[in-house]
């Protein structure tokens, strides 16, 4: 018998709710392991001497890694533990500032909109996304479209 999931079912969100991650700290570790995963070596996020000429003073973590990480927080969070079914859609994806070893970040995630789906046991759930800085500087922000299971009848 499978155990109950301890994530959130489609019935579960209310459009202006909020829900937040729990938070971690971004290392040079973080940065370095991303590259090599990547293959993304671009001298502004790996090379001390090059990032000192530049407007960040420091290598920068990359974009994609912040959203790796951020999707990371929200599975710890519980929220999709067992009930996310498909991330169907992002948009609107911006860099708003740059993140550094030794930043904290955590996601807030508004509900902007549930749509219930053709079949019975789905529904969509659409995010606006805020990724925080622990000094409260938005870093990125986006629009996502979730698939999520409804509580079973």
């Amino acid at each position: 018998m499978a155990s109950k999931p301890r994530g959130l079912y489609w019935e579960d969100f209310e459009v202006g709710q909020t829900l937040v991650t729990p938070s971690r700290t971004i290392t040079s570790t973080d940065i370095v392991n991303f590259a090599c995963l990547s293959g993304d070596f671009n001298e502004v996020h790996t090379n001390f001497e090059y990032a000192k000429s530049t407007q960040f003073g420091e290598p920068i973590a990359h974009g994609p890694l912040i959203y790796a990480i951020m999707g990371g927080l929200q599975y710890a969070s519980g929220v999709n533990d067992g009930t996310l079914l498909a991330l169907l859609q992002v948009d609107k994806w911006r860099m708003l500032a740059p993140v550094k070893h030794g930043d904290t970040l955590h996601m807030e995630a508004a509900v902007l909109e549930k749509i219930a789906s053709s079949k019975p046991d789905r529904g969509v759930i659409k995010f606006k996304r805020r990724f925080m800085k622990h000094d409260g500087t938005a870093v990125q922000e986006m629009e996502t479209t979730i698939l999520y299971r409804r509580r079973p009848s």
